[in-house]
């Protein structure tokens, strides 16, 4: 198993920041960690990665518990934090070689440095100092200095904040390739990147595991209350008349006969057979699931 945490609790003097975190992570690929600012998800990170003491709880990396074997942990696990910390003076293959010096590559330090240049895409700047790379080359820069001793986990927290959108599909293609073979955890608070690079996605809230879901096609499901149905008629139909179906709750017009109905129920009978009484045709009738935006704000709004 990756990651394994157990009722992981961590105060800031009287600040409760996580409280009975739970989780396992046991295959590769890339979990999104979600959460609005200050739900925990650095503390969280920064624990997992050795970075970060904690006292209630258990985490483990591999089946190592990482405060009882800090050493092997960093040695499981590449770490890239939100703000990214490298040294500005040192020219890239410079500074990456040291990388491998703290990591012990010994003889293969040279190739390994090499290999990880190609890797994330320096091979046109690493002769420049890191001071003089734009935003996206130092994410590169932070990348290959988390992957370069080859960690069977992988944590980015917020890998893409200030990329411009060439930068972040060159970075998101680079994280997909990386979760082939190892496990990445990523946080993010970029939706479209969690619907492009996550196989699963957990949710941090007020210091809690908020939801949990396995795949991307459980999203539509958190709800299982709410059914929205988008129907578009041939003719305008009244809202007052929608709105008398049994089940509806709501009713918005997408367009003068596009409307999605909210209801407790799936009505798409009931709204077959109001068709066929009102004489008015249908275009188009389906389900439609819950985007992760709106799961996302469900489980995070203050109440």
């Amino acid at each position: 198993m990756s990651i394994n945490i157990t009722k992981l609790s961590k105060n800031f003097g009287q600040q409760k920041v996580l409280d009975d975190v739970c989780f396992d992570i046991d295959k590769n690929g890339v979990v999104g960690f979600l959460g609005p600012n200050g739900a925990g998800k650095t503390t969280t990170m920064r624990i997992i990665a050795g970075a970060l003491p904690y006292e209630t709880g258990s985490v483990k990396v591999c089946g190592h518990e990482v405060k009882d074997a800090p050493l092997k942990i960093k040695s499981l696990i590449g770490y890239l934090p939100e703000q990214n910390p490298l040294y500005e003076e040192m020219y890239v293959k410079e500074y990456l070689l040291f990388i491998a010096d703290v990591y012990k590559l010994g003889q293969y330090r040279n190739k390994k440095v090499d290999e990880m240049i190609d890797k994330v895409g320096l091979r046109a700047e690493f002769r420049k100092k890191i001071g003089q790379l734009s935003k996206g080359y130092r994410q590169r820069v932070g990348l290959a200095q988390a992957l370069i001793h080859e960690p069977k986990v992988l944590i980015l927290d917020e890998p893409t904040t200030g990329l411009d959108p060439n930068q972040l599909e060159e970075i998101r293609t680079l994280i997909l390739d990386l979760g082939k073979d190892r496990t990445v955890l990523l946080s993010t608070h970029i939706m479209q990147e969690v619907k492009a690079l996550c196989n699963r996605v957990i949710i941090i809230n007020k210091g809690k595991i908020a939801a949990d879901f396995e795949d991307l096609s459980s999203f539509h499901s958190l709800n299982r209350d709410i059914f929205q149905v988008e129907v578009e008629f041939f003719k305008k139909p009244e809202a007052k008349d929608i709105e008398n179906i049994p089940g509806v709750l709501k009713v918005n017009f997408l367009d003068e006969t596009r409307l999605l109905i909210v209801a407790s129920e799936d009505i798409r009978s009931e709204i077959f057979d109001f068709s066929v009484k009102q004489g008015n045709k249908i275009l188009l009738m389906k389900l439609v699931e819950q985007e992760i935006e709106q799961v996302f704000r469900s489980l995070t709004a203050e109440s």
